[in-house]
C-alpha cells in the first residue's frame, strides 16, 4: 500500500480510532488511547509533559508516570507508522502530534462550522454575492462526523471537561443549521426536533425562539405565544429573570404577525449567546471594558415578576384578605405598607402570596419578592444591601452601574420605583432595620412585610398597617381539612377531625403536614390519624413552652415516623444542607444516592408535606421543618455519617462550580481538585450560558456552602469553592459577595497553612476592594498576596498581582505608576515562561501608553503581542491586540489604518463568538470611519453595536444612542 496516499482518518467524536485504508489500527489499552486523544485535541501544538500527565491521570498519577508515558508514546509511534504523514514529535518540554487537521474529525468539524458561519455572514452583509460554500451543507457535513460520545468510554477529569465543551459546540452548530432551515421555510419539518430540544434544554432562549418561529411558520400562532409564556414563567421561577431582548422581540413579532417573520435570513434570536468567558482578572481595558450581563436590561414593556407560585389549597383568612385589599395603591401620601405578623407556621407567607397573585392586575409595573430569611435556623438572614442589589438587577441596572454603599444603592432603588405601581413583598423579616432600606420612598408602590416579630418600629415610625395573623379558628381548621381531604371524609368522622384540629393546635403548617399522609393513602382513616398523632406526642419536648404551636414537633414526628427508612434518612440529612433551596443532584450527593432514587425520595417527602417543590426541580423547607430535620440529624446520625454526607454535598457544589468556572473562563490557570467522593453527582453543564444559569440559581447556596465548609473545617473545600466562584462574581460585578466569600475562606486557608491558597484569596479580596474604590485596603491585601506568591515562587501569579496593583493605581489616577506595575508584570510573565500572560501584559502596557499619549510605543507592543498570540493560536488575544492597535492608530491620527485594524479585530471576534468584543470594536470602527468622513458606514457600525450592547445590558449603550440620535447631516 502506498502509505503516503493512504486514506487516513483520526476520530475522537465517538470511540478514539485511527483508520488507514479502511482498516482500524490497534491503539492498545484505554490509557494509551487517552494519551493519543490528549495529543489529538491539540494537534500541531506543543503539549507540555506535565500537562499531558495531568490530562491522562489527573491527580492520580502513578509512580514513575513519566516512564509509563514514554512507553505509551513509543508504542503509539509504532502503531501509527502506517498513518503517515502523522507523526508524534518530542520537543523541548513536551510532545507534539503533527497531522493535517482535516484528517482529525474534531478539527474538521471546527473548520466546517467556521466556514459555514463565514458563508452565512457573507450572505447577510451582501445578499448579491455568490458564495462557493453552502452553509447548510457544511453544517450537515460537520454534524455527520459525530458518531457518539466524544472519546467513547475513556475516563479522565480533563476528558470530561473537553466533552462538555464539545457538546456545547455541537449544540451551537445544530442550532445554526436549524436557523438556516427555518430561513428556508422548513418550519413544519423542524417541529419534532425543536420540541425535543426544548424539552431537553427548557431554559435555552435560543431554542425557545426557534420553536416559536417554527410553530408560527406552521400556522400555529397561539401555540407559539403560549410557549413564550411557558418559558417566561420558567425563567422567572427558576432564575428570577425575564426573557432576554431577542426572545421578547420574537414574541412581539409573532404577536403582531410581522410579515417578515419566517423569511428573514437572520432573525434576532439566531445569534449565539454572548460570550461570558471574560477573564476575571483581565488587565487590559479594551478586553475587559465590556462584560456582558447575564441577562438583558428590561425594556419599557418588561416588568419584574418575582412572586413564587401561589399556595395550593388556600382557605379562610377572609378578614385578613379584606385588610390587604384595602391598601390604597394611589395614596398621594406615604407609600402604603402592611406588616403581617404571627407565630411560625401560622400561614403568613401563604396569605400574602395568595393575595399577591389575586391582586397582580393592580400592579402593572410588576412585583418584587424576597425571602429575607430573618429566622433561618442557620442564622443566615439576608443583608439589606444584598437585597437592594438584587432588586436593582431586577429593575434593569447592570452590575457595573450599581452604586457603591447601601445608602447610594437604596437611593437608586427608590428613584427607579418612584412613579411605578408595583408590589414589593418582603417575606420573613427579622426586624425593622432589615426592612427599612427596602421601602420605596414615593407613592405608587405597596409593600407587604411578613415577620414572626411584631416590628412595632415600622408601625410607629413608618406608618405601617399592622395585621396580626392568629391560629385558625376551629371552623377554619375544619374547612382546611375539608379542602385537603374532601368534605365527605370530614363529615363522616367529625369527632376524629376535631381531635386532629386540637392535636395540631389549629396551626396551618401542622395541619398540612398531618393531613398529607391521609391525602396519599386513603386507607388511613381520620380516626387512625387522630390516634397516631396522640401516640406520637407522648413524652416529646416542644419547641417553645409558651408557643401556641406547642405540639407541632409531635405532628412533625408522626409524619416523620410514617416515612420508610430511606425517606426518613434523607429527611435527616437534609438538615445538614445550608439552604435556602435544594436541587435533585445536591440531594442525591448528600444522600449518596442516584438522581432517580433521590427524585423518588423527594417525591415521598413532598407528598408528606415535609418539603415543597418551590419551582421545577428546586425544593424548600419551612424554617421549623429545617430546624426539626437538623435536630434529627444531630440526634440520630453518627458524626461520621454526618461528616461524610456534608463532604459529598460540598464535593457536588465544588466540582460543579469549578466546571462552571472553566466554561466561563477556560484560559484561567487551573487548580487541581481532589476527586469527588463516591456517590457525588456532578451535573454536566453544556456551555458558558448553562454555567451562568447554574451559578445564578445556586448563588445563595454557594455562599452558604463556603461558610459551611469553613465552619465544619472542610478547609480545602472552603478556599477551592471561593476560587471557583471568582469568575462568576467578577463577571456579575458582585463585589460585596466576593468580599464575603473570600473573607470566609481565608481562615480556612490559614488553618491549612497553604500559602498559595492564602495568596489567591488576598488577591481576590484586593480586586474586589479595588472595584469598590477602597484602594488603600485593596493595596494591603495585594501586598500580602504578592509576598505570599513570592514565598511560594509563583512568578505567574506575582505577575497577575502586579496587574491588579496597576488597576489600583489607575483608580487613583496614577497612570505612570500603573505603567510601572504593568511593566513589572511583563517581566515576571517572561521569567515564568507564561506566553499568554506576556501577550496580555503587552496589551495592557499598550493601552496605558495610549492613555499616556504614546501611540507609537503602543503600536510596537501590539505587534509583539499579536505575534505571540498568533503562534499560540489564541484568537481572542489576537482580536484584542488588533482592537488595541486600532485605538493606537486612531490616537496617532491615522484613522484609515485604524479602520483596517478594527475590521480585522471584528472578523476575529465574530469568528469566536465574542459578542462583547464585537460590540466594542464596532463602536471604535464607527468612530474611525466617522473620522475618515464615512458617515453612513459609521452609523451602520454604531447601530449594529447598539443592538449587541442593549442585548448585554451594557451602560455604554447610552453613549452609542447619543451618537445615533444626532441628525446625519450634522455628522458630515
Amino acid at each position: 500500500m502506498d502509505t503516503a496516499s493512504a486514506d487516513v482518518e483520526l476520530r475522537v467524536l465517538g470511540e478514539v480510532t485511527v483508520r488507514v485504508g479502511g482498516r482500524d489500527l490497534d491503539l492498545g489499552h484505554a490509557r494509551q488511547r487517552c494519551v493519543l486523544a490528549a495529543l489529538l485535541v491539540d494537534a500541531n501544538r506543543l503539549v507540555p509533559t506535565d500537562r499531558l500527565l495531568d490530562r491522562v491521570w489527573g491527580d492520580r498519577q502513578p509512580q514513575r508516570a513519566r516512564n509509563a508515558l514514554a512507553g505509551y508514546l513509543s508504542r503509539l509511534r509504532q502503531v501509527l507508522a502506517p498513518a503517515e504523514p502523522l507523526r508524534i514529535v518530542r520537543r523541548s518540554g513536551g510532545y507534539l502530534l503533527q497531522v493535517d487537521p482535516a484528517l482529525v474529525d474534531l478539527h474538521l468539524f471546527d473548520q466546517l462550522v467556521r466556514r459555514a458561519r463565514a458563508g452565512t455572514t457573507a450572505a447577510r452583509t451582501d445578499a448579491t454575492s455568490a458564495t462557493v460554500d453552502d452553509p447548510m451543507a457544511l453544517l450537515a457535513q460537520a454534524l455527520s462526523l459525530w458518531r457518539g460520545t466524544p472519546f467513547g468510554a475513556l475516563e479522565s477529569a480533563w476528558l470530561d471537561t473537553v466533552r462538555t465543551a464539545l457538546a456545547a459546540d455541537r449544540l451551537a452548530a445544530r442550532l445554526d443549521l436549524v436557523d438556516l432551515r427555518l430561513a428556508a421555510g422548513g418550519h413544519a419539518d423542524l417541529l419534532g426536533e425543536l420540541t425535543a430540544l426544548a424539552a431537553e434544554h427548557p431554559l435555552d432562549e435560543r431554542i425557545a425562539g426557534q420553536l416559536m418561529r417554527a410553530l408560527y411558520g406552521a400556522g400555529r400562532q397561539a401555540e407559539a405565544l403560549r410557549h413564550y409564556q411557558v418559558v417566561r414563567t420558567r425563567l422567572a421561577d427558576e432564575l428570577g429573570t425575564d426573557p432576554a431582548a431577542a426572545l421578547r422581540q420574537t414574541y412581539h413579532r409573532i404577536l403582531t404577525a410581522d410579515p417578515a417573520l419566517g423569511t428573514a435570513a437572520a432573525p434576532p434570536d439566531t445569534a449565539a449567546p454572548p460570550d461570558t468567558a471574560a477573564p476575571p482578572d483581565t488587565a487590559a481595558p479594551p478586553e475587559a471594558a465590556l462584560t456582558p450581563a447575564p441577562r438583558a436590561a428590561p425594556e419599557a414593556a418588561d416588568v419584574p415578576r418575582q412572586l413564587p407560585a401561589a399556595p395550593s389549597a388556600f382557605t379562610g383568612r377572609v378578614a385578613a384578605l379584606v385588610e390587604l385589599d384595602a391598601l390604597p395603591v394611589d395614596d398621594p401620601g406615604q407609600p402604603p405598607l402592611a406588616v403581617v405578623t404571627g407565630t411560625a407556621g401560622v400561614g403568613k407567607s401563604s396569605l400574602v402570596l395568595h393575595w399577591a397573585h389575586r391582586s397582580r392586575d393592580r400592579f402593572p409595573d410588576g412585583q418584587l419578592y424576597v425571602n429575607l430569611r430573618g429566622f433561618d435556623p442557620a442564622g443566615a438572614a439576608l443583608d439589606p444591601a444584598e437585597v437592594v442589589r438584587g432588586f436593582l438587577a431586577a429593575l434593569g441596572v447592570v452590575p457595573q452601574r450599581v452604586p457603591i454603599g447601601l445608602a447610594a444603592q437604596t437611593a437608586r432603588y427608590r428613584s427607579l420605583v418612584a412613579g411605578r405601581r408595583m408590589l414589593i413583598v418582603l417575606d420573613n423579616a427579622r426586624d425593622a432595620e432589615q426592612v427599612r432600606p427596602l421601602l420605596p420612598g414615593a407613592p405608587g408602590c405597596v409593600t407587604v412585610v411578613t415577620s414572626r416579630g411584631q416590628l412595632g418600629g415600622l408601625v410607629a415610625v413608618d406608618g405601617a398597617r399592622p395585621l396580626a395573623l392568629d391560629l385558625f379558628t376551629a371552623a377554619e381548621a375544619r374547612r382546611f381539612l375539608a379542602r385537603r381531604l374532601g368534605p365527605a371524609r370530614v363529615r363522616a368522622e367529625p369527632a376524629a377531625a376535631q381531635r386532629i384540629v386540637d392535636r395540631c393546635a389549629r396551626l396551618p403548617l401542622a395541619l398540612a403536614v398531618a393531613s398529607a399522609r391521609v391525602v396519599v393513602n386513603r386507607a388511613v382513616t381520620l380516626t387512625d390519624l387522630a390516634a397516631e398523632l396522640t401516640e406520637a406526642g407522648a413524652g416529646l419536648d416542644v419547641f417553645d413552652a409558651g408557643d401556641p404551636a406547642a405540639d407541632v414537633r409531635a405532628v412533625f414526628s408522626w409524619s416523620y415516623r410514617a416515612l420508610d427508612p430511606a425517606a426518613a434518612g434523607l429527611f435527616r440529612l437534609i438538615g445538614l444542607h445550608p439552604g435556602p433551596e435544594l436541587t435533585v443532584p445536591a440531594v442525591a450527593s448528600l444522600a449518596g444516592e442516584t438522581v432517580p432514587a433521590a427524585r423518588r425520595l423527594l417525591a415521598v417527602l413532598t407528598r408528606a408535606s415535609l418539603i415543597t417543590e418551590h419551582s421545577p426541580g428546586r425544593y424548600v423547607l419551612h424554617d421549623l421543618l429545617r430546624a426539626y430535620a437538623a435536630e434529627l440529624a444531630e440526634a440520630q446520625e453518627p458524626a461520621t455519617r454526618r461528616r461524610a454526607a456534608t463532604r459529598r454535598l460540598l464535593d457536588h457544589l465544588l466540582h460543579t462550580a469549578y466546571a462552571a468556572d472553566r466554561l466561563l473562563y477556560p484560559h484561567r490557570d487551573p487548580i487541581l481538585l481532589d476527586c469527588p467522593a463516591p456517590g457525588v453527582v456532578v451535573p454536566a453543564l453544556a456551555d458558558g450560558a448553562a454555567a451562568m444559569r447554574w451559578l445564578v440559581a445556586e448563588h445563595r447556596v454557594l455562599l452558604g456552602a463556603v461558610d459551611l465548609a469553613s465552619r465544619e473545617r472542610f478547609d480545602r473545600h472552603a478556599w477551592e469553592l471561593a476560587w471557583s466562584l471568582t469568575s462568576y462574581v467578577n463577571l456579575r460585578a458582585l463585589w460585596h459577595d466576593q468580599l464575603t466569600v473570600q473573607g470566609a475562606a481565608l481562615p480556612a486557608a490559614v488553618r491549612l497553612g497553604d500559602q498559595a491558597a492564602q495568596a489567591n484569596l488576598h488577591r481576590n479580596l484586593g480586586r474586589a476592594l479595588t472595584q469598590l474604590d477602597r484602594t488603600d485596603q485593596a493595596a494591603r491585601h495585594l501586598t500580602q498576596a504578592l509576598e505570599l506568591f513570592v514565598a511560594v515562587g509563583d512568578r505567574a501569579n506575582q505577575a497577575q498581582t502586579n496587574v491588579n496593583f496597576a488597576r489600583v493605581r489607575q483608580r487613583q489616577g496614577r497612570d505612570a505608576d500603573a505603567l510601572d506595575y504593568d511593566l513589572r508584570s511583563l517581566e515576571l510573565y517572561r521569567q515564568a515562561g507564561h506566553l499568554t500572560g506576556q501577550a496580555r501584559a503587552m496589551n495592557n502596557i499598550a493601552w496605558t501608553r495610549i492613555r499616556l499619549g504614546e501611540p507609537d510605543q503602543a503600536r510596537e507592543l501590539c505587534r509583539q503581542a499579536l505575534a505571540i498570540n498568533t503562534e499560540l493560536g489564541n484568537r481572542h488575544g489576537a482580536a484584542t491586540n488588533w482592537r488595541t492597535a486600532g485605538c493606537a492608530e486612531a490616537a496617532a491620527g491615522d484613522h484609515r489604518a485604524a479602520v483596517g485594524c478594527h475590521e480585522r479585530a471584528l472578523r476575529l471576534f465574530r469568528a469566536i463568538g465574542d459578542r462583547g468584543g464585537e460590540a466594542e470594536t464596532l463602536v471604535d470602527l464607527g468612530d474611525a470611519r466617522y473620522a475618515c468622513g464615512q458617515v453612513d458606514p459609521a452609523r451602520g457600525d454604531w447601530a449594529a453595536a447598539l443592538v449587541l450592547l442593549e442585548r448585554a445590558g451594557h451602560p455604554d449603550a447610552a453613549a452609542v444612542r447619543t451618537r445615533l440620535a444626532r441628525p446625519a447631516t450634522s455628522l458630515r
